[in-house]
């Protein structure tokens, strides 16, 4: 009889990367579907030209860094996939090309790859886009336009006007970025990510939750809050992001309120109507001291004394 010894984990899972990338795929196509089908072909468009730039980026930058290949994972296609989201529905593809470059390249490849990174890739692309070309990132499309003229329609999205009825901002009939609108389809793609436990609900529900109750407290229409802009998108997609995010349910928690917490303040007192890129990335920025807080500390395990504490 022989005795095996080795580190733990020592129970293993069959689940792997590219499982979980997969059913975020599906997680996700609820709320493609959506948008093509509210803000017309262009949008179809604009989440090819993400994917496969992400796709290309990550393929032509392990090859010069003579690295193993990594775009079987699809991560990169997921990461595509969100960028795409987060673009208005009638910009013009090139702009999706440079955001996924800073996505891949900069944010995920320059800092060793998948897992490696230190803020979630789309949130980066997507912030660097809109600071540098706000004119155009920043032009909705009025829903449903295509039907009509051949021509964009723009429009404010809801968190600018504040005029949406419930039912709209639910099934999506407003403007904003391809893959925000519709809560319903978002809904429905966050629930099958918990119910098939690839993500856990502390982080989207602890973001969610405190919007609402921030928004209450300052005499605004927090479910209004919720409905309107990219919250939905940003709680179940990219605040659950295993690399960028806290890895133990007191810490997701903790970093849910922390997005929670500064999306409503860019919101209600930012120049900005809407916080929830930037406050996710700022706490991506905290997932390391917000891990060390809440590390986990094996049973009968004693802290270790000081220097100097013995005589």
């Amino acid at each position: 009889m022989s005795l095996n010894v080795s580190p733990s984990p020592h129970i293993h899972d069959n689940i792997s990367t590219r499982k979980v990338m997969l059913m975020v795929i599906i997680a996700l196509m609820p709320a493609c579907i959506a948008g093509v089908i509210i803000f017309g072909p262009m949008t179809l468009l604009n989440l090819a030209v993400c994917t496969v730039s992400c796709v290309f980026f990550e393929y032509i930058l392990r090859r010069i860094m003579k690295k193993p290949q990594t775009i079987s994972d699809l991560s990169a296609v997921v990461t595509g996939l969100l960028l795409g989201m987060n673009l208005p529905p009638a910009i013009n593809p090139l702009f999706g090309v440079i955001g996924s470059f800073v996505a891949i390249g900069i944010t995920k490849q320059l800092f060793g790859g998948i897992g490696q990174n230190f803020a979630n890739p789309a949130i980066v692309g997507r912030i660097v886009l809109m600071l540098s070309f706000t004119g155009h990132m920043s032009a909705w499309s009025a829903p449903f336009y295509y039907k009509n003229t051949a021509d964009a329609v723009t429009t404010a999205t809801p968190l600018v006007t504040k005029d949406a009825d419930y039912l709209s901002l639910f099934l999506g009939t407003t403007g904003g970025c391809i893959g925000e609108t519709c809560a319903l389809a978002l809904i429905i793609g966050g629930v099958f990510l918990m119910i098939t436990r690839i993500i856990t609900p502390h982080a989207p529900l602890a973001f969610i939750g405190t919007v609402a109750l921030l928004t209450f407290l300052a005499g605004d229409d927090p479910l209004y809050a919720i409905l309107s802009g990219g919250l939905m998108l940003g709680a179940f997609f990219m605040a659950t992001d295993y690399a960028t995010t806290p890895l133990t349910g007191k810490g997701k928690l903790i970093f849910g309120i922390g997005c929670g917490i500064l999306t409503f303040a860019i919101r209600k007192f930012g120049s900005y109507p809407e916080g929830v890129s930037f406050s996710i990335l700022l706490m991506n920025l905290l997932v390391p001291y917000i891990d060390r807080l809440c590390e986990l500390r094996p049973v009968g395990a004693k802290k270790p004394e000081k220097e100097g504490a013995k005589v």
